[in-house]
């Protein structure tokens, strides 16, 4: 069995996908850094192959002939290589209630949190498969356990993830193959910004009262689970801040 860990991670330039690889190149692991920004990729390609070989491949995860076109284009070194896969790249757009949403809100959550979670997989596991090894680890979401107002649809993908990673893991169980759930609660990261629009002020709202989570905080939790013995699996884990019980249960503080 190749123990030289090698990993594919999607949304890989910045919040939890850069934080990510950053503690993996720390502890030693390859890294093919995939992402739809390439200045982006590159700095960070720059940054962390001091210490690991790194390769980056650029595509946006919901175009299926780009995902499987760029993973194809790997040099067969790291083809073979290639055995553990964090599926990170997602977003959230808008907070309006499910009448008064944007349809194409709602398409660009489906096309990234699930159709682009089911290209990258599809294109990765045959690799997986045929090095006889592998750890898929789904970034899901404290929103794919339970909804809240104003989040339907973005909750309805990732209960996607949720059900996917169950459902990947039952099936890919005779080839040795773990598949981790990881479900964070209020994380510090550009997601708020996305799902605002930019708009700063609307974004900090979200984390004011409370220390919120910090991209670091969930790519620990990554390194914990792919770094277990090879007899265990991590099969979910959910992780709040302090301040944080349930999806929108909150202790803030008066600034």
């Amino acid at each position: 069995m190749n123990t030289q860990k090698t990993a594919l991670i999607t949304g890989a330039t910045s919040g939890i996908g850069r934080a990510t690889a950053e503690i993996f190149a720390k502890n030693g692991i390859d890294l093919i850094l995939c992402g739809r920004r390439k200045e982006k990729l590159e700095e960070v390609k720059k940054e962390l192959e001091k210490s690991v070989k790194v390769i980056t491949l650029l595509f946006d995860v919901s175009d299926r002939e780009a995902v499987f076109s760029a993973i194809n284009s790997l040099p067969e070194e790291w083809k073979k290589a290639l055995n553990l896969v964090v599926n990170n790249a997602g977003n959230a757009h808008g907070l309006d209630l499910f009448q008064d949403a944007s349809q194409d809100d709602f398409d660009a959550m489906i096309n990234s949190n699930v159709k682009g979670l089911l290209n990258v997989s599809k294109a990765v596991i045959p690799l997986l498969i045929e090095n006889t090894s592998g750890h898929i680890v789904n970034v899901g979401s404290i929103a794919g356990k339970e909804v809240y107002p104003g989040g339907s649809v973005y909750c309805a993908t990732k209960h996607a993830v949720e059900a996917l990673s169950k459902g990947m893991r039952m099936d890919l169980l005779s080839q040795g193959i773990k598949v981790t759930n990881i479900a964070p609660g209020a994380v510090e990261t550009e997601f708020s910004l996305v799902r605002f629009k930019g708009d700063t002020k609307k974004a900090d709202s979200v984390y004011q009262g409370f220390e919120p989570l910090v991209a670091e905080d969930i790519a620990d939790a990554i390194y914990f689970a792919i770094s277990r013995p090879d007899h265990v699996q991590i099969a979910d884990m959910t992780i709040f801040p302090k301040a944080q019980a349930s999806i929108n249960l909150f202790e803030r503080k008066d600034n």
